[in-house]
């Protein structure tokens, strides 16, 4: 088994209060109702967001995956930091044991954020990791982040 890390950054116009609470708290309801081609729910199965609570990700046609399960690990919330692992689901490919992703939102100096992710990618066996495949999953995971800056700048209310 190997471990394989994947450090990405992006920068949005949001302030890190309002980004944690849509992106990281708030992300089960809104993220279907933003993107519902790319998931179709996301439910609590065991817990209810605190630290090893269960959650599935059921994704909508447009994914090629069916579904995932996540295990919260952290929620810091003062300091917006999320950690979760990827547990189960066909994302794994029967090669990964977890995916373990690390989030933080730190506030940039024009009075949006800057969002930090750390994955850590843990291998069965000898497989190796590929990077077209991480990049694909960091595109997938800025396109998400996107999504909700685009609905927060259209929504200047919300949260």
């Amino acid at each position: 088994m190997g471990v394989f890390t994947y450090e990405s950054e992006v920068i949005t116009a949001i302030p890190p209060t309002k980004m944690f609470k849509a992106c990281i708290l708030d992300a089960d309801n809104l993220i279907p109702k933003i993107l519902p081609q790319a998931f179709k729910s996301i439910e609590y199965i065991e817990g209810n967001g605190e630290p090893g609570s269960i959650k599935k990700v059921t994704f909508g046609e447009g994914s090629q995956f069916k579904y995932m399960k996540q295990k919260v690990e952290a929620v810091d919330k003062e300091n917006f930091v999320y950690i979760y692992s990827v547990i189960e689901g066909d994302a794994l490919m029967n090669k990964l044991e977890k995916i373990t992703y690390e989030t933080k939102l730190e506030a940039s100096p024009d009075g949006g954020s800057v969002c930090k992710t750390t994955s850590k990618y843990h291998t069965i066996g000898d497989f190796e990791l590929k990077e077209e495949g991480i990049k694909a999953g960091k595109e997938k995971a800025s396109g998400i982040f996107k999504a909700i800056e685009a609905y927060l700048l259209a929504n200047p209310d919300a949260y």
